[in-house]
């Protein structure tokens, strides 16, 4: 890499727009255009000529880092060089997540229109933290959001704002629950000397849950893993028992946490019988559908949500499934005064003239910068259009249906758990026909794991393919995700006969 120093070009005539010679680093105009161009059409063709490129970065750890120097340059480089070290020192490092082969968590998309908002953003660079420092990102984020909502079938009583992550959306209702058990004593007091506050989710649930209750306090002794049935759903009756315990013990339910399509199964627990409960104990219910709530804007898979109208609050991210770049999370709530009095704060210089009667989004969350993140939703909902969004989330459940089919049909192959959305889990037998009810596997876990690992290992070496695992009630598994807008039926025939081939190379002895 380059550590000449960058000199700019003399001035001719009228004054440059550039950036005077002894404070170099930004570009003009003229500059900017030519660079502009350049990376849209660096862009155009990595996006038309993905499946050139290994899908999982083939580099060590710490390669990268040794092609960068360790010292910032003392003076400015040109801009050359820089686009040219990003496709020969960073590109090999990418993991390339819109890859049609990336199957691995949850396959997602950056969509041609999501880019295209994300430079408008940049440009734009607007804080959302006050309504008037930002009224179009402000009001467009309530408008998208209404949008959205509509889209998945979700009652008007929902109000809605954008974080970063599910993990952080789901921290904030939680703190949102938190105010309400207490009635704003932790806000003024902190825990100590407080009630001991419980929560309650899946085994199945995400980590994401787990973090917060250690955020907010609670801890991991604080958090409840509820029984799950064969089908890896939340069992209401576990759910209620453990309520009731933690109530004879003195502990304070503070809130459910259901899933609707859980990170390792994609089970969907059952929120209408758990908002019963929540209901009757007046314990706040948050539903994590940062997945699954996307399969709600098909209209024939609308069941996803049923029984989430009820809920107090409901994260969706469109950054999984709807085509939206990273990072894009949507909360919901039915008392969002709840989220504000856990976190509003307001000192003399945020204070505005329009404080009452416009939102200021700084008041609903932890941060208080926030990004234009509404104009890629809105731009990327206009593009595709409601009817277009679902035609290509239907077809991505009905790729995952496919892949399930052929894992079924084959000798050897094992389907681990139900596949409800466009997520399924598998594993191959190296001894013969898969684990059944009345055939169990005649190998120890132990060996299956093993052999199962090597094929994810050389599966995600060939470059053709990425994969994930799981563990499935200690059962290793192989986990392919479709959610990808470039990924087609031929891209999972060929990552299938690659599984084979793999599969039958190692069952093969030497």
């Amino acid at each position: 890499m380059s550590r000449k120093a960058h000199t700019p070009p003399a001035a001719r005539g009228a004054p440059s727009a550039r950036a005077a010679p002894d404070a170099p680093g930004d570009l003009s105009p003229e500059e900017f255009r030519r660079y502009a161009r350049r990376v849209a059409d660096w862009t155009a063709s990595y996006l038309a000529g993905l499946e050139r490129y290994p899908v999982m970065a083939q580099v060590a750890p710490g390669e990268i880092a040794a092609r960068l120097p360790p010292q910032p340059p003392d003076d400015g480089e040109p801009f050359d060089a820089i686009l040219r070290d990003i496709e020969q020192v960073l590109l090999p490092g990418i993991t390339h997540w819109n890859h049609p082969g990336f199957h691995a968590y949850f396959a997602n998309t950056a969509s041609v229109p999501g880019i295209l908002a994300e430079s408008l953003t940049a440009a734009f660079n607007a804080n959302a933290m006050l309504w008037r420092t930002a009224p179009a990102a402000t009001e467009l984020e309530a408008v998208v959001l209404a949008w959205l909502r509509q889209m998945m079938g979700l009652p008007a009583s929902f109000d809605g704002h954008i974080n970063d992550t599910a993990s952080i959306s789901t921290l904030v209702a939680l703190a949102a629950a938190r105010e309400v058990v207490t009635d704003g004593g932790v806000r003024e007091r902190g825990l100590a000397g407080g009630p001991r506050l419980t929560l309650y989710a899946s085994q199945e649930a995400h980590s994401s849950v787990e973090k917060a209750a250690i955020v907010l306090g609670l801890g991991q002794a604080g958090v409840r893993k509820i029984d799950v049935d064969p089908a890896f759903r939340m069992d209401p009756a576990s759910l209620a028992a453990a309520i009731a315990r933690d109530r004879r013990d003195g502990c304070t339910p503070m809130a459910v946490v259901a899933t609707v399509g859980t990170t390792s199964t994609t089970s969907v627990d059952p929120v209408a019988a758990i908002a019963d409960i929540c209901a009757r104990e007046d314990v706040w219910l948050h539903v994590d559908a940062a997945y699954g709530g996307a399969m709600a804007i098909v209209p024939e898979y609308r069941w996803v949500l049923d029984g989430c109208a009820r809920a107090d609050s409901l994260v969706v991210n469109p950054h999984k499934w709807l085509f939206v770049p990273m990072d894009l999370s949507v909360l919901y709530c039915r008392r969002p005064e709840a989220i504000r009095r856990a976190f509003a704060l307001v000192p003399a210089y945020l204070m505005t003239p329009e404080d009452g009667l416009a939102r200021n989004l700084m008041d609903y969350g932890p941060a208080l910068g926030r990004r234009f993140r509404a104009l890629k939703l809105w731009m990327v909902i206009r593009t595709f259009g409601a009817r277009g969004m679902a035609q290509r989330v239907r077809g991505h459940v009905e790729l995952a249906r496919q892949w399930r089919e052929w894992i079924e049909e084959a000798v050897g192959w094992e389907v681990m758990a139900p596949a409800p959305m466009s997520t399924v889990l598998f594993r191959h037998h190296p001894d013969g026909p898969g684990r059944t009810p009345d055939r169990p596997a005649r190998l120890p876990e132990s060996v299956l794991q093993a052999h199962n690992e090597e094929i994810l290992r050389r599966i995600n070496a060939s470059g053709r393919a990425f994969l994930s695992h799981t563990m499935v009630q200690g059962r290793f598994a192989l986990r392919l995700a479709v959610g990808n807008l470039r990924t087609q039926r031929r891209h999972l025939a060929s990552t299938w006969k690659l599984l084979r081939r793999i599969a039958a190379e190692l069952a093969t002895p030497p």
